[in-house]
Formats: C-alpha cells, sequence, structure tokens
C-alpha cells in the first residue's frame, strides 16, 4: 500500500505539502475541488476555498515528480469541454502527471451559495455518465464525436493534445452506479472506506469486463481521515485534544469521524485495516487529515515503517 496526502488551503500551503511529498517519496499529491471547504456555515466563512484546478497548474511547475490528482471536481462547477481543456493544459504544464477525477458533487450549501444548477441526484448521474464519455471521446489518440441530452461534441480535431495519458478517476461510495462508471470509463476507482467494499469493488472489476476493458487495468485507491497513535493511552491523549480544539466532546468528535468514515485506532490496528484493504487490490491510500508539519510526516513512518 502506498500513500499520498490529500490538502487544501492557500497555495503556499499546497505547495508546502507537496514538497513535503516529493521530498518524502510520496507518488502523489491530491486536492479536493470545492467552492466552500467546511460543512459547518460559520467555519465555510472563513476556510480558504481556492480553485482547486489552478492550483494544481501551479504545484505542475513547482512540482517534477509528483502525479496531481484532483479528487473530484463536481460535473456541476464546470462543463465537460472546460475540463477537457484544463485537463490537456496541466498534463502538458506538468509533462503528463495529471488525473482528471470526475463526480456528481454533493455539497448542497456550495451550489446555493453560488447560484449554481444542482439537479437532482438521478440527474447529476446522468450528466456525470455523459461527460465521462465526453472526455473519453475528446482525449481518445483519434477524437471522435458525442452526443446525448446534456453535451454533444464534434467529430473535431482538438489541439493542443496531451503529452500523456490523462487518467480519470472516479470516486465514491454509491453500491451500483459509482462502481458501474468506474469500470467503464475510469483508470483509477477510489472506492470510499465503507459496507461492501469487496462488493463495489467486483462490480466495477465486472463492469470493466462487461466495457471489453481489462479489469486488471483498473487502479484500486481509497481516501479518508486518519486519527492514530502508537498505544491506547497516546491515542486518548490525541482524541481529547482534537475534542479541545474543535471545542466539542470526545463522544460528538467520535461520531463525526464515524460519519466521515475516519479511521481510528493505534498505528498497529490501523496497519491491519491497511492490510485488509491490500487484500482487496487497493494499492493507494489518500490520507484527508491535509498536512500537518508533525503529525504527517509520525503517519507515514508508522505505515510504512
Amino acid at each position: 500500500m502506498e500513500f499520498a496526502i490529500q490538502t487544501s488551503g492557500l497555495y503556499e500551503d499546497v505547495l508546502e505539502a507537496a514538497r513535503f511529498s516529493e521530498q518524502h517519496g510520496l507518488p502523489a499529491i491530491a486536492l479536493p475541488d470545492h467552492y466552500l471547504m467546511a460543512l459547518d456555515e460559520e467555519e465555510a466563512k472563513v476556510t480558504p476555498a481556492p480553485d482547486a484546478l489552478i492550483q494544481l497548474a501551479g504545484l505542475a511547475r513547482d512540482t517534477t515528480d509528483l502525479e496531481l490528482v484532483v479528487l473530484v471536481s463536481p460535473i456541476t462547477f464546470r462543463h465537460p469541454a472546460v475540463l477537457v481543456k484544463t485537463a490537456i493544459t496541466i498534463d502538458r504544464m506538468s509533462g503528463g502527471r495529471f488525473t482528471l477525477g470526475v463526480g456528481t458533487g454533493w455539497m448542497d450549501r456550495e451550489h446555493e451559495v453560488f447560484g449554481l444548477n444542482y439537479p437532482p441526484m438521478s440527474e447529476r448521474f446522468s450528466m456525470l455518465e455523459e461527460a465521462l464519455a465526453f472526455i473519453r471521446s475528446a482525449l481518445a489518440d483519434e477524437p471522435v464525436g458525442f452526443s446525448g441530452e446534456h453535451y454533444t461534441l464534434e467529430d473535431f480535431p482538438i489541439s493542443p493534445r496531451p503529452i500523456g495519458t490523462v487518467k480519470i478517476l472516479i470516486g465514491g461510495s454509491g453500491p451500483l452506479k459509482t462502481p458501474r462508471l468506474a469500470g467503464t470509463y475510469a483508470d483509477e476507482f477510489n472506492v470510499y472506506p465503507g459496507d461492501d467494499l469487496a462488493g463495489r469493488i467486483d462490480r466495477a472489476r465486472e463492469a470493466a469486463s462487461a466495457a471489453g476493458r481489462d479489469p486488471d487495468s483498473l487502479m484500486l485507491s481509497s481516501a479518508g481521515p486518519i486519527v492514530g497513535a502508537a498505544t491506547n493511552a497516546d491515542l486518548d491523549t490525541r482524541l481529547d485534544g482534537l475534542a479541545r480544539e474543535d471545542g466539542t466532546t470526545r463522544h460528538e468528535l467520535l461520531k463525526t469521524f464515524e460519519r466521515r468514515k475516519a479511521r481510528v485506532g493505534t498505528y498497529g490496528q490501523l496497519r491491519e485495516h491497511f492490510a485488509e484493504m491490500e487484500n482487496l487490490g487497493i494499492t493507494r491510500f489518500y490520507i484527508q487529515n491535509g498536512y500537518d508539519a508533525d503529525l504527517t510526516p509520525e503517519l507515514l513512518d508508522a505505515f510504512t515503517a
């Protein structure tokens, strides 16, 4: 299992995390794509939420080896033509290191604040599937047209072309539609922790086979927050400290972690958990804690020792 950091913030903070990642031989850095970076209304008002794709373009020039991953961009934010042009641009700026993650979007409030169209989930899945077909058509070695209910693309040469292979990532915890779309269109399936993990992976692989693709070519990754410590006593101390920082109780904090599918335990327990994921074929985990100059090195040392 390899580990990467998912982080957000002002560019100088993102760049610090990226430079740490390169110095420590991590394979990638991932940025979430949100216009609000917190669910709590008051916290969202003061938490920076820059444009993730522009930040990744900056990292394309300020890093040399990292894969640059957007995890993930809601189809409600940008037309797929904009995603294609942006992906090709970052691909060329980075020397072929960009992965385009695309999803349905899920945060209601960021759409309300900015007046973005936010149709029901069934329509967003329809938009997502068409967008994926559009993006695949546009990025094909010989671009082909696409016609759907939401989007159309002429059979027209697109210039410039990517210099690498722009990888497509699909992620989520849905039991049926997400695995099917991942198997049909994606290079990487970011299968979020939760119920029926093995079943969701199997359905993605079955969808890949049904689409005439090699299921073994589908990279499996996962993501989530991690809270760990060397011993149970150290873990109790860390949880109490986090609860004080958040102005809440440990009980409420643990309920929040449960909703976010966070992994909480001693480093030994967490290593066992990641071994189970690895046995399912998951080869990369994006740590969603952000970057902490004190805790991130400790976490990575614990998991890669």
